[in-house]
């Protein structure tokens, strides 16, 4: 008498495409958002509306690709809406008040970005304040000296930086720096001695320190390349005004947060991608983009991105979890 034996499936399909979705959520809930929105309405998938989209992320994405910097390190920078607005505004006072050659006043910028973070990151490292604490201050200084410089009115920028805001073969120049920020940003993470340090201070600090790892080193780089990316988000903003703006990026940094911990980066360190930074930021100007294009109600757009966000720390939170057990 023979006894048949049945093959029980291993799972490893299942384990494969679980691990996918863990590694590749965001980018497969772009997917999704955008065959939707296109169902919903046809005009989503057009050339000049997903340029559109493109340029309506640049900001953001280039604000987050400094953000996930800080929080592969541990930290978290509440500062950056108001430093990129001080950064354009010191750019612009640079041309019209001091005299400064064009290019010039866009260095003046960008070190003007880098310097408050590299305040900020002092005060995390040596003044052991809380991130969180530290850029809040931060944050409030860098509005009050805009609102100083400016006193209170909007600066026509040079046209370097208007240049920031313009077309090259089509393709606009935004979406150009976007794409090279981007590359920087994800070099430095993956290809650099101080990338690696980021991650290993993130997932355990004291360990890092025990391992000789320069921690307040870190500390203040990770702060003064936000800073810096600050700085250039507000270059690509003032490029499109034309203008900088005293009240500019207001609330920015809420969406730079949102959109390095969409793309699946963790509010407690030690993990995150640039690539997937990127996507949390398409993600968030999608859902901007296609709820406009359906004329649903600004105000309604902000409860499902509120929506979205408190999903993407659930989702980390789960992940968290499912990890340690």
């Amino acid at each position: 008498m023979t006894t048949a034996t049945t093959t029980r499936p291993t799972g490893r399909g299942h384990s494969r495409v679980g691990r996918f979705l863990a590694e590749n959520g965001a980018l497969v809930g772009l997917v999704v958002l955008c065959v939707a929105l296109f169902v919903a309405t046809p005009d989503f998938l057009t050339g000049n509306n997903l340029l559109n989209i493109g340029v309506q992320a640049s900001t953001i994405a280039v604000l987050a690709f400094g953000m996930t910097f800080v929080i592969v390190a541990g930290g978290i920078d509440l500062s950056v809406g108001s430093v990129a607005a001080l950064a354009a505004m010191i750019s612009a006072w640079s041309y019209a008040s001091a005299g400064m050659p064009g290019w010039l006043s866009v260095v003046a910028g960008l070190a003007t970005g880098a310097l408050t973070g590299a305040v900020s990151g002092m005060a995390v490292a040596y003044g052991r304040l809380p991130s969180f604490i530290a850029t809040l201050a931060m944050l409030s200084v860098a509005r009050g000296l805009t609102l100083v410089v400016s006193d209170g009115r909007p600066i026509a920028t040079a046209s370097e930086v208007s240049f920031l805001g313009s077309t090259v073969l089509g393709v606009p120049v935004p979406i150009l720096v976007l794409l090279v920020a981007g590359l920087v940003a994800s070099l430095i993470l993956n290809r650099t001695v101080v990338g690696r340090e980021m991650y290993a201070v993130g997932g355990n600090v004291e360990a890092a320190r025990l391992s000789g790892i320069r921690v307040r080193r870190v500390l203040v780089t990770v702060f003064t390349l936000s800073g810096l990316y600050a700085g250039l988000a507000g270059m690509l903003l003032a490029g499109r005004l034309t203008s900088a703006q005293p009240q500019a990026g207001a609330g920015y940094e809420l969406d730079a947060i949102a959109a390095v911990v969409i793309g699946g980066a963790s509010l407690a360190g030690g993990v995150g991608r640039v690539s997937g930074t990127l996507v949390g930021a398409l993600i968030l100007a999608v859902i901007r983009n296609g709820l406009n294009l359906m004329n649903v109600s600004s105000f309604w757009q902000q409860v499902v991105i509120g929506v979205v966000i408190a999903v993407a720390v659930g989702i980390d939170v789960l992940r968290r979890k499912n990890t340690r057990h």
